[in-house]
């Protein structure tokens, strides 16, 4: 059935359905921008279709291209168990003009979904009830999970708020925070000298983070052999 909705929503999308596939069961719709609304209050309310669950919504960053921003959402219909992925395309390549319409009115559970895409990813979602940061602060400075996020970047960078009989808590080294850095994981699953597990990294004396300016010594032939097993 699902391979049919993407044959129904290119009825109803026409030339505004950009792209479609189906991989191994994944059916995949990527809609124009402008339609975004649109498709998912058709999805929703076709009989045919009858979306009623949003499972997700999230981002991918591709900085190199133009739209640099794929937006995704997964949708369930738990009527006729059928599932679709719907995506579109947003933004410069510098970041600037990544803007969509919110679906907070087609499913109320976007709430949540698009402030963390816009607090993660820096994209804003017009006709959002509430958009603001969920998972940093207000003061937070940047988008830390587009890719070109600085790894040595410490948070905050603006001065703490003073809060009554709240202690204030000294800022994250430059090895700390390791949720926003940037790691090099092709290198380490090509077996250099930077594990896919900065844990195993810290077991094998290695440095488990690009960020962690502490020199290590090289890796002893079994550390290497055990590394690459």
């Amino acid at each position: 059935m699902s391979l049919e909705l993407l044959d129904i929503l290119a009825a109803e999308l026409g030339p505004a359905l950009i792209e479609k596939s189906s991989d191994h069961g994944d059916d995949t719709a990527v809609v124009d921008p402008a339609s975004w609304l649109r498709a998912a209050r058709f999805l929703r309310d076709d009989s045919r279709c009858d979306m009623q669950m949003m499972v997700d919504l999230c981002a991918v960053d591709f900085p190199q291209r133009e739209p640099r921003f794929d937006v995704v959402m997964h949708l369930h219909s738990l009527s006729k168990g059928h599932r679709l992925r719907l995506k579109t395309r947003v933004g410069k390549p510098s970041g600037d003009g990544a803007e969509l319409e919110s679906v907070v009115s087609v499913w109320a559970g976007a709430n949540w979904f698009e402030r963390e895409t816009f607090d993660m990813m820096g994209i804003s979602f017009r006709g959002h009830p509430d958009l603001r940061r969920i998972l940093t602060y207000p003061e937070f400075v940047g988008h830390p999970l587009r890719k070109d996020y600085p790894i040595e970047k410490t948070q905050p960078l603006t001065p703490y708020r003073d809060v009554e009989d709240i202690d204030k808590l000294p800022p994250f080294g430059p090895d700390e925070g390791q949720p926003w850095s940037r790691v090099d994981w092709q290198g380490r699953i090509a077996g250099a000298d930077f594990q896919v597990s900065p844990a195993i990294a810290e077991q094998q004396g290695q440095r488990p983070a690009l960020s962690k300016g502490i020199e290590y010594t090289e890796l002893d032939e079994e550390a290497a052999r055990t590394a690459t097993e």
